[in-house]
């Protein structure tokens, strides 16, 4: 219960204070949009731009802790693609869609603020080992297949100019990809715009978690029950017990276990439906399991972290 209450609780306050703002029409749709776009595209890159630049590489990449985690996420991928094909006779495209809610935790929004509260800010360094290749992976796993199935009989060539496209103009992953210039150049940032970094990354998650809040009160658990409860039991039950799994089975140090299971107990960011909303399938199915599994996210991650050692 204290884990619930010193952990848990504060991080969903601020969601649900952005969701209450909302609802009392206190703050526009408009500018709930705009502070998502400010994280989304500024704060959120400039944190990871920080936290890849300074990562001890050698240290924290560890193949253990992102072989546990990713296995894992891939896992929920292709069950959740085939499960909604072969279970709920889905289009192929929405198919992918629904994949990816298993695919992608929230890792940022929720993973790196409760990890810290349960375990310390020196707890964090395994998470942003995860974090480092969590958007190049999922987006480009998702877009990929995506793609593949848009296009059958295409191209391999236009796939491929698509996929490439379609990942380098994701400025969380452009933000990753410069830090990691900077870590293994060494290249020099002068102080008053190492500072300047530092002060807009800090504001990127309680800011993203008030936005997150407001972009969930819009959702409403449309579509078909059976599939979105498919969805959310993949993200936060069956990622977490595959990647716990694998993680003791490799004899994961405890603090690198405990990163990469809490990672993988999240629910699907607000990146699924964007996902689902750039190609126009499954959106509602996508938006309603970001929104129930937020909510059941509460209990689940209580159950996690009376389970990690």
């Amino acid at each position: 219960m204290q884990a619930l209450i010193d952990v848990i609780l504060p991080v969903f306050l601020v969601i649900g204070a952005g969701y209450l703002v909302v609802w009392k029409k206190l703050f526009s749709d408009d500018g709930v949009d705009a502070l998502m776009r400010f994280t989304q595209y500024f704060a959120i890159p400039c944190l990871l731009f920080r936290a890849i630049s300074t990562l001890d590489l050698s240290e924290n990449l560890d193949p253990r802790l992102l072989l546990s985690f990713y296995a894992g996420a891939t896992i929920c991928f292709v069950l959740g693609m085939f499960g909604a094909r072969f279970l709920f006779n889905r289009p192929w495209e929405d198919c992918v869609a629904i994949g990816f809610c298993g695919l992608f935790s929230n890792s940022l929004l929720l993973g790196l603020p409760i990890t810290e509260r349960a375990f310390g800010p020196d707890a964090l360094q395994a998470n942003y080992a995860i974090i480092a290749v969590h958007s190049p992976f999922c987006y480009g796993l998702g877009i990929t297949v995506m793609e593949v199935v848009r296009n059958r009989g295409g191209s391999p060539l236009a796939t491929g100019r698509a996929v490439l496209r379609a990942m380098f103009r994701n400025a969380l992953v452009i933000g990753i990809a410069l830090g990691f210039v900077v870590n293994l150049t060494g290249l020099y940032i002068p102080t008053p715009l190492s500072d300047a970094i530092d002060l807009v990354a800090r504001t990127a998650l309680p800011v993203a978690l008030f936005a997150l809040g407001g972009v969930l009160f819009r959702y409403r658990p449309e579509g078909d029950l059976r599939t979105i409860f498919f969805a959310v039991t993949l993200s936060l039950l069956v990622h977490p017990m595959i990647t716990f799994a694998m993680g003791t089975q490799l004899e994961l140090p405890t603090q690198s276990l405990r990163s990469a299971v809490l990672t993988a107990s999240m629910a699907p960011g607000v990146n699924a439906y964007v996902f689902a909303n750039m190609y126009g399938v499954a959106k509602r199915v996508a938006a309603s399991t970001v929104l129930i599994a937020t909510a059941l996210s509460i209990g689940t991650i209580w159950l996690w972290l009376a389970v990690l050692p």
